[in-house]
C-alpha cells in the first residue's frame, strides 16, 4: 500500500467513498456533489489525519489531472548521464549549517575517526534509531486524535476515545468507538498503528 503521506480518504458524512492517492479520492468527491451538490465531502489526509481542501471544479478528467502526483523532473537538456562519475566526494545531499557546541565537545569530536561531520552524523544517526519507536508512537496518537476531532467530535464516547488513545489502552479506544460508523472505526484503528516514516500503512 501507499505511504501514509501519499494516501487520502473521501468521506460523505461518516461513509467513505475512496481511499487512495489525493487523483482517486478527488474523482471520488466529484463524483458524490455531481450527483447531490447539497452533499458534505471531508477529504482527510492519512499521514495528519487533517482534512485537505480540493479544488473540485470542471470536469471529471480535469479534477483528477489537477491532483495527480506530478511526474519527476526530466534531467537536464544536454546533460549526458551516461557517463560515469569521475573521483572525489559523492553528492550526499549535505546541507551545512552552523552548530555552536562547548569548547569540550569539539575537542571531543575532532578526535573522533573522520573528525567531526562524521562524528556528529553518527550520533544524529543513533538519536535517530533510539527515539525512531517512540516518534512513531506519537505520530500515531496526533493523527488519530486529529481525525476524530474532526469527524467524530460529537459523537458518544469521543471523551472516554480521547483519553483511551493517549494512555495506549487501544482495547478501551476499541470499546469505546464501537458505537461509531464502521467506516470511522476503520480509518481510527488504522492510524492509531505506529507507522515508520514513509512506511505503507
Amino acid at each position: 500500500m501507499a505511504p501514509l503521506a501519499d494516501t487520502y480518504t473521501a468521506f460523505r458524512g461518516t461513509l467513505a467513498l475512496a481511499s487512495g492517492s489525493l487523483a482517486t479520492v478527488a474523482t471520488a468527491a466529484h463524483r458524490a456533489l455531481a450527483k447531490d451538490p447539497t452533499a458534505v465531502v471531508t477529504v482527510v489526509r492519512h499521514d495528519t489525519g487533517h482534512t485537505v481542501d480540493l479544488d473540485l471544479r470542471g470536469t471529471e478528467a480535469e479534477v483528477a489531472q489537477r491532483h495527480a502526483v506530478p511526474d519527476a523532473p526530466p534531467a537536464a537538456e544536454g546533460a549526458d548521464t551516461s557517463r560515469p562519475r569521475g573521483r572525489g566526494r559523492p553528492r550526499l545531499g549535505v546541507v551545512a549549517r552552523e552548530v555552536t557546541l562547548l569548547p569540550e565537545h569539539w575537542d571531543w569530536l575532532a578526535s573522533q575517526a573522520g573528525g567531526a561531520s562524521v562524528a556528529l552524523r553518527k550520533l544524529v544517526l543513533q538519536a535517530m534509531r533510539d527515539s525512531a519507536g517512540p516518534d512513531a508512537l506519537r505520530r500515531a496518537r496526533e493523527r488519530t486524535y486529529a481525525f476524530m476531532s474532526t469527524m467524530a467530535g460529537d459523537l458518544p464516547g469521543f471523551e472516554e476515545a480521547t483519553r483511551a488513545l493517549f494512555a495506549g489502552d487501544a482495547n478501551g479506544l476499541a470499546a469505546h468507538i464501537a458505537a461509531w460508523p464502521p467506516d470511522l472505526r476503520h480509518l481510527v484503528a488504522r492510524l492509531a498503528q505506529p507507522q515508520a516514516q514513509g512506511e505503507a500503512a
